[in-house]
């Protein structure tokens, strides 16, 4: 199988080399420089930088972007400098930066991790019916022994504030869909409306990733049904975790979802021996022993708001910040989600067919 490889960087986002080599001695990171782009990624920018005979991940925000609460990279490598030590799965932070002078906006370094990323709906890789399952498995336990880690002991506990945690989702993705849109969506008002009238009571308060899904995760070459690293935690914060699981859920496009959809899909979650959304929920709820009865909300919330995510990045392609082809794409992937949640919402179902 194949190892997740960089690609030349796209124009456009080029970094300054000399400024970043100087800055990377500083670190003590010396010898012949080389930086590659990670192609996938539709948020922060990723790319590989060799220096001499180490390989770095280098994350900064999009070019463009004024969405700073999504794109804090100090708050990012604050989260793994923490969560690193006590969780295998998170990548070793190394340097940061905050002098937007250096690249023209903040970022860090960390250690990368090889392996396996499985990217859209039909990825390179083959696996078996068997390793499907069994990786799917994996995905939703490794989900839930996130959520069971002492935040607290791990020295997260500035992190977020999780009293009112969900309330203020609802109210602080509605507004940046306000913010993003180009055009107006009635699907995208209603589920909105929708999920301000009925906001959940707390269920718990956990570390949350907020991104769960296929190409977050890497795989191990030799095992592709185990996970050795969890990547991009700049959305991650100490909140419900039922709504992490039900932006994993947003995520998982089934075998019974439109074809639209499924063209449309992140990861590989319909392929032969794949769980079903309903699936994932059950274990979930046997590995935590948490009340999952209300998920219909939170699957809905999610949809929601991977739409609006969506919409900022079509936003920032129609503002020419960007001229990356695929972004051009987003405003149907905004479509089909809010009409998804709305369909979920009427038949209370998160698997409406």
């Amino acid at each position: 199988m194949s190892l997740d490889e960089p690609r030349p960087v796209r124009p456009g986002e080029e970094l300054p080399l000399p400024a970043l080599a100087s800055w990377l001695e500083l670190q003590g990171f010396t010898g012949h420089l080389e930086v590659l782009q990670f192609p996938k990624g539709h948020s922060n920018l990723t790319y590989l930088v060799r220096v001499g005979e180490r390989e770095l991940v280098l994350r900064r925000p999009p070019v463009g972007s004024k969405v700073k609460s999504a794109h804090d990279m100090g708050r990012e490598f604050r989260v793994l400098s923490r969560l690193a030590p006590v969780w295998e799965l998170a990548p070793k932070p190394l340097a940061h930066c905050d002098d937007p002078a250096v690249l023209g906006a903040p970022f860090y370094v960390m250690e990368r991790i090889r392996g396996i990323v499985l990217r859209g709906p039909a990825p390179r890789e083959r696996l078996s019916e068997a390793e499907v399952r069994k990786l799917c498995g994996e995905i939703i336990d490794r989900l839930a022994e996130l959520h069971t880690l002492d935040w607290r002991e791990a020295g997260l506990g500035d992190l977020g504030k999780p009293e009112g945690y969900v309330r203020r989702q609802v109210e602080g993705w509605t507004k940046r869909w306000q913010d993003a849109k180009t055009e107006e969506l009635p699907e995208v008002e209603g589920i909105a409306r929708w999920l301000a009238e009925r906001i959940p009571a707390e269920t718990g308060a956990s570390l949350i990733h907020n991104d769960w899904k296929h190409d977050n995760l890497v795989l191990d070459e030799r095992d592709p049904t185990r996970i050795r690293g969890v990547l991009d935690w700049e959305m991650s914060t100490v909140g419900d975790p039922l709504m992490d699981l039900g932006t994993a859920l947003a995520y998982w496009i089934e075998q019974g979802d439109a074809d639209e959809l499924k063209a449309f899909a992140f990861g590989p979650t319909f392929l032969p021996g794949s769980f079903s959304r309903r699936e994932l929920v059950g274990r979930y709820g046997e590995r935590t022993g948490r009340n999952v009865s209300g998920i219909l909300f939170y699957f809905c919330f999610a949809l929601f708001k991977t739409a609006v995510v969506l919409q900022q990045i079509y936003k920032r392609y129609v503002q020419g910040f960007t001229k990356d082809e695929r972004f051009a794409a987003m405003i149907l992937g905004v479509h089909l989600l809010s009409r998804m949640a709305v369909r979920a919402a009427e038949k209370g179902d998160i698997s409406p067919g």
